[in-house]
């Protein structure tokens, strides 16, 4: 596989923090530099990942796409589910049978009818999205049209169409004012090309994405330069030449409010200028990255190779490959005689294996290769109309070498069409390997948005689909939501609410009816390896995973070795993507290499000293679940244990503890009954998170406190709460009381409506006004009464409060009174919990949430943030778009077929990407590792030595076993986290008699036991010697 990118007028820097552990194998990158042009030298997961201000943009462009073949149809896909204002798709040839294996919007009766392709799909790309206004044109477009129909749109996309004619469109677009955007993007065979240009100057805002960076301050020296040093252990991970801006420095007061563009010292500080004529730092201060806009230049190249000064060879080849379709009106056939034109016309040195594979497959289609294409150039479709991210400059080539090197010993017959949907794949990869995919049984987890376009993928491919073999397995316990319909395209309104797996299923057999599909609703876990069982991953040929989470991948690649299949995992997080290859015996595992863990927020951090808008999000998320979920479940498990109040009265003045009791018994008496009381609820827990809270941590460290070493406490990134006075002409504060009143009305089942809340609000809050007033004066608290304010950061939230003698008493009196007032009967031993819901917009959950983070934000002067980021970082929403998940899933089908086909382990590819920038970075699969035990005795994570027992079979027979057979003996013998053989564990030398039966104790149905063995070291003193697993088998197997 190799990846070109050929850039004019530009220079591109890797981003070593985006990959810091790759190899990079085989990006050829090199620059064809013409001209130095100016300088002489519907939905929130695409908004989550765009922004507003680009959305907008996307939401009032015109895009004209022509050519609605394989590679069109799947950037038309990406760019409506994106949600552009209008696209045109232009083409004027019929369908085939040619275009059921590339283009999957087209089907039998389109054929038989003769349709157009673009009026055969226009219907099927319009209902993606319901708010893109799409047409079809199917005049011609050649040497002859007049362009300045072009006029109308912002961005104009040419597929299939010839080289002359793209220049000549090219030519028009780049001499309008503004200039048109223009993208070309072919796929012939095993090669593909992608041009971009957008003008002669193209500003960018945003080349990145990604979020300002915000750095704690320790200290700025008084210096030229002054020297800015971080926080300890928190990296700034800038780069030089980027600028920052200042705040609330104490001390060096004149930097708030500045920029400065600054030079990179080390990973913990950077120089920003000029700083000894300031005052002295004294403490505090944040510096926050700020996003400076790009010009980017662009020419028209669609020009002769010989004005390149260091072409590429798949550049030139695929230029000679559109002048033989120019001059003899046809793609080569296999057999002709390519090379001896191709060196006509360019004579440079070229690979031959490139020139004889573009040849041979140049009539044919990848359809993952162009799904991967069509990823990236409909990502640049979005750039071009919304002027966000980094533009290509100007071309990229991907080729598929890799497939096709290993089949040059196929006999050309191979490759021969033979009149059905396959015909295109068939001329790229045989006939042989097209019937292994046929006879394929795939597992696939999730179908989700890459699970969908794995799916369509298989379809186009044929996976499973042979007359006797072939299934596909596919797996997801989820329902469809309405967020989910903007990337993961199977789906439309009309599902929502229905399981993910069925209806994937159902919408991949429109797209192939051989397919042979088999669909679950389980979730992957240790609880359903009864469903998924050894014998079930035995009879896949490859597992294809499209997760959202490392846990589940590491549990499905845990299976995967202990059963020997390959695995293909990917994932997408906006614009960015992996794809990562497992072959047993040849390569490493997905468990083989962990990720940095996840940074947790120190609970001191949530409950007392915040100091960025995620930390209150995260504060207003866990009183949520702490106020709506857990406290009514435990109140209601409390009320299941103990059936009436009076016999939980009876018990605790008999002394007995009952666990929780005075939890809920308190939650019981303060029960509201109406609407009236839930308003009153939410007024009172407003003035103790926003106005209590604040005073008594201020009362138990005033501002002037200091630590043991002279420094002040309250310093950054500490900064000192201050009370929030209730106002009721204050939205945020009249929000946060309404949310949380209609949330209190539903978890204690007090019915309310609408014009309740409309007419009661005003009185209520007048009311309320007087009865704080009168009732929550703020008492502090003195350190008898006080729990200590943590502020170890390493400590956790602690499991249980103790309970004083002085809150069981009351806890008996308001049980007394409760059941005395009628108000401790059936119906108030229940409430009904909440659970978190970010997608229903109506629930008021994110309301909540928005406006209780907000006002923790305001007490702590920390920066708020809208209800739409709030969202994300609450619900934990994973930016995603279809142009990512479409490039990610097309190279996974691209690395199954090699799997398929039994390739060596040098063909195999990961690949990690990041459109934004744009980089495409493949790298060879990691080797397997081979551990050395002693006397030659190796092994690796995918071998599995094996023991036949039988029903008599003691622990010493096991161990003598091994070593007769392995010619080493263990010394410690472990079943998951049970120790079944410890010698130095008091006992275990007793064990050895034991039956492995009765160790082990396995289910009727359980023929054997994966165990753990360790080898005595070479020399005392030194740790065990690690082995592979021993598969214990409890009676010999039948061969």
């Amino acid at each position: 596989m190799h990846f070109a990118i050929c850039i004019v007028g530009s220079n591109t820097a890797f981003d070593k923090h985006l990959f810091p552990k790759c190899t990079v194998l085989a990006m050829h990158v090199a620059f064809l530099v013409l001209v130095d042009w100016k300088t002489g030298k519907y939905s929130c997961a695409p908004r989550y990942v765009l922004g507003d201000t680009a959305m907008q943009k996307m939401a009032q462009s015109h895009v004209f796409l022509s050519g609605v073949g394989g590679l069109g149809v799947e950037i038309a896909k990406n760019i409506i589910l994106a949600g552009v204002k209008a696209l045109t798709v232009h083409d004027t040839k019929q369908c085939t049978k040619w275009d059921l294996g590339t283009n999957f919007f087209i089907h039998e009766d389109d054929i038989i009818s003769q349709r157009n392709r673009a009026e055969a799909t226009l219907h099927h790309i319009a209902e993606l999205n319901p708010y893109v206004h799409v047409a079809a044109s199917t005049v011609p477009l050649d040497e002859s049209t007049d362009l300045s129909f072009l006029k109308q749109y912002q961005c104009v996309i040419l597929t299939e169409v010839s080289l002359s004619l793209q220049k000549k469109i090219n030519d028009f677009c780049h001499a309008q004012q503004p200039p048109i955007k223009f993208i070309s993007a072919d796929v012939y065979g095993i090669c593909s090309r992608l041009f971009c240009d957008f003008g002669d100057e193209f500003e960018v805002l945003d080349t990145t994405g990604e979020e300002p960076k915000e750095i704690f301050i320790s200290n700025i020296t008084q210096s030229n330069p002054g020297i800015v040093t971080c926080l300890e252990n928190h990296p700034h991970r800038l780069e030089t030449g980027q600028f920052l801006t200042f705040r609330e420095v104490n001390g060096m007061s004149c930097l708030n409010g500045s920029t400065h563009q600054i030079t990179v010292v080390s990973p913990y500080s950077f120089s920003i200028g000029n700083t000894s004529d300031m005052e002295p730092y004294l403490h505090g201060g944040i510096a926050v990255q700020v996003k400076t806009p790009k010009m980017f230049y662009f020419v028209s190249v669609f020009v002769k190779a010989s004005f390149f000064s260091a072409p590429l060879q798949i550049h030139v080849a695929m230029l000679a490959l559109n002048h033989f379709e120019e001059n003899f009106g046809r793609m080569p056939n296999i057999g002709d005689t390519y090379t001896l034109l191709f060196c006509s016309i360019f004579k440079p040195q070229v690979n031959g294996d490139l020139v004889k594979w573009l040849s041979r497959t140049a009539q044919g289609f990848l359809a993952p290769l162009a799904a991967a294409v069509g990823g990236v150039a409909s990502q640049e479709v979005l750039k071009a109309v919304t002027g966000k991210f980094s533009p290509l400059q100007q071309w990229l080539y991907i080729d598929m070498l890799d497939i096709v090197i290993p089949l040059e010993k196929m006999g050309s017959e191979e490759f021969l069409p033979r009149g059905d949907r396959y015909d295109a794949l068939r001329a790229c990869i045989g006939e042989s390997l097209c019937q292994k995919l046929h006879d394929l049984n795939v597992f696939l987890v999730g179908c989700g948005a890459i699970g969908c376009e794995m799916l369509k993928n298989f379809a186009l491919l044929g996976v499973g689909t042979g007359q006797d073999k072939g299934l596909v397995t596919i797996t997801d316990p989820d329902l469809i939501e309405k967020s989910n319909l903007n990337r993961q395209f199977l789906f439309r309104p009309h599902h929502i609410q229905k399981p993910k797996s069925y209806t994937a299923a159902e919408a991949t057999l429109n797209i192939n009816p051989c397919l042979k599909i088999d669909s679950y609703i389980n979730k992957v876990c240790p609880a359903t390896e009864n469903t998924y069982s050894d014998e079930f991953y035995t009879r896949q040929d490859v597992i294809v995973t499209a997760l959202d989470n490392v846990e589940a991948r590491r549990y499905i690649d845990s299976r995967c070795v202990a059963n020997l299949r390959p695995l293909i995992d990917s994932g997408t997080m906006g614009t960015k993507g992996h794809t990562e290859v497992v072959v047993p015996h040849l390569t490493e595992s997905y468990n083989s290499h962990r990720d940095p863990p996840e940074e947790e927020i120190p609970f001191c951090t949530l409950k007392s000293f915040p100091a960025a808008i995620e930390h209150t999000i995260q504060w207003a998320r866990d009183k949520f679940e702490s106020l709506f979920s857990h406290k009514p479940s435990l109140f209601n498990k409390f009320w299941q244990t103990y059936p009436s109040a009076e016999e939980v009265l009876q018990r605790i003045k008999s002394g007995e503890s009952l666990e929780g009791c005075f939890h809920v018994i308190k939650t019981l008496s303060r029960r509201p009954r109406n609407w009236t009381q839930c308003v009153e609820l939410a007024r009172v827990k407003f003035e103790k998170y926003f106005s209590h809270k604040a005073l008594q941590l201020l009362h138990s460290f005033p501002l002037d406190t200091r630590l043991k070493d002279g420094s002040l406490f309250w310093q950054s990134p500490k900064r000192p709460p201050f009370p929030v006075k209730f106002d009721f002409n204050d939205p945020l504060h009249y929000d946060f009381i309404v949310s949380a009143a209609k949330l209190f009305s539903t978890v204690y089942c007090v019915p309310f409506t609408e014009q309740v809340i409309n007419t009661a609000v005003v009185f209520l809050f007048h009311y309320l006004n007087l009865f704080c007033t009168k009732c929550m004066y703020f008492i502090p608290l003195n350190t008898t009464h006080l729990q200590v304010v943590q502020t170890d950061e390493t400590a956790r939230k602690p499991d249980h409060i103790p309970v004083s003698s002085e809150d069981e008493r009351n806890a008996i009196f308001q049980l007394e009174k409760s059941i005395l007032s009628n108000e401790a009967l059936q119906n108030d031993l229940e409430m009904k919990p909440i659970a978190f819901e970010k997608d229903d917009d109506s629930n008021g959950h994110v309301d909540f949430i928005t406006a209780a983070s907000n006002l923790r934000a305001k007490m702590y002067n920390i920066e708020p943030a809208d209800r739409f980021k709030t969202k994300r970082i609450a619900g934990k929403i994973i930016p995603a778009i279809a142009t990512a998940t479409a490039a990610v899933s097309g190279l996974v089908a691209l690395e199954l077929i090699k799997v398929v086909g039994g390739y060596p382990a040098d063909a195999y590819k990961n690949c990690f990407l990041n459109l934004a920038i744009p980089i495409m970075v493949f790298t060879e699969t990691a080797k397997v590792r081979r551990t050395e035990i002693r006397n030659g005795i190796s092994f690796t994570i995918w071998d599995r030595w094996t023991i036949y027992g039988k029903e008599d079979f003691t622990l010493l027979d096991f161990i003598n076993a091994v070593r007769e057979k392995y010619g080493i003996e263990p010394t410690m013998v472990v079943q998951g986290v049970k120790m079944l053989y410890v010698p130095v564990m008091p006992g275990h030398i007793k064990r050895l008699k034991l039956t492995m039966q009765k160790l082990v104790k396995p289910s009727a149905d359980k023929k054997y036991v994966d165990l753990t063995v360790s080898f005595a070291p070479e020399t005392d003193g030194d740790e065990d010697l690690p082995g592979p697993p021993v598969r214990y088998y409890f009676v010999q197997e039948d061969n």
